[in-house]
């Protein structure tokens, strides 16, 4: 199993568990997080916009063009800003820490 920590908005860590293979959208939602997951995880939308911890950062794999157009319509987005739809775990990723914005807009609904 892999565990992953979701930091909310207020400051609350929720911890989850994952296999690999797993989406980090999917398990947050499993979570009861506020990841709404619009585009049920096409990379048309940024509504699954999270903020990876620096440390974990590059230790992901990159994000690809269209990820990185995505998240320049994320509300808040950051430098490690990254589309939860879009992080498959794996096994080297346990531990894994990830804050949510304090909002999300759906940019492309606009």
């Amino acid at each position: 199993m892999i565990r992953v920590r979701f930091q909310t908005a207020n400051g609350q860590d929720i911890e989850a568990l994952a296999e690999p293979g797993q989406t980090l959208l999917d398990i947050g939602q499993a979570a009861g997080l506020p990841l709404e997951g619009t585009c049920e995880g096409q990379m048309a939308c940024s509504t699954c916009h999270v903020i990876v911890d620096a440390e974990w950062f590059g230790r992901l794999p990159g994000a690809s063009e269209d990820e990185e157009d995505m998240i320049d319509l994320a509300a808040g987005a950051t430098r490690h800003s990254r589309l939860s739809c879009q992080i498959i775990l794996a096994d080297d990723m346990d531990g894994l820490t990830v804050r949510l914005p304090a909002e999300s807009h759906n940019m492309q609904g606009r």
